[in-house]
């Protein structure tokens, strides 16, 4: 794979802003859901939670990205009860980062539920694109990373 993770200035569910150049130097685990408030979208987002510290030691930090504005971002982390994993929102311009990269429905607007894996200098290692109603395997993801 020889992709480059494209610029991107992201908010997150707490309105602090994310960047492309700020993810260098670290890997990072983009996790990409095509809408909140869905069941298969949360179950994906906890085991981002629930993974966090098994990631860290991999030295990997993980992001759920999705289309929805920060503000529902904001009440849904809440009611699922995530503390630590941040959740963008590549809300406008409209599925900027999923289209850069590859992975937005035009026609539903919205991105396909995938998992993209940038390394410490911004290249993408990893991309997976899993059907809508399917849950990412996180044992894949961390098999992955201890490998790479």
């Amino acid at each position: 794979m020889n992709e480059q993770l494209p610029n991107f200035s992201l908010k997150d569910h707490h309105g602090d802003t994310h960047d492309r150049d700020a993810l260098l130097g670290q890997k990072t685990l983009l996790s990409f859901h095509p809408l909140a408030w869905t069941k298969v979208c949360g179950d994906q987002m906890l085991s981002l939670e629930i993974n966090r510290a098994k990631l860290a030691e991999l030295k990997t930090v993980a992001l759920g990205v999705s289309v929805d504005p920060t503000p529902s971002k904001k009440a849904w982390a809440e009611s699922l009860g995530i503390d630590q994993t941040r959740l963008l929102s590549d809300f406008w311009p409209h599925g900027a980062l999923a289209s850069d990269l590859g992975i937005f429905r035009e026609e539903d607007g919205f991105s396909e539920r995938a998992n993209v894996i940038i390394d410490e200098g911004g290249a993408v290692i990893f991309k997976k694109v899993y059907p809508i109603s399917e849950l990412p395997d996180m044992e894949e993801i961390l098999g992955f990373l201890s490998q790479a």
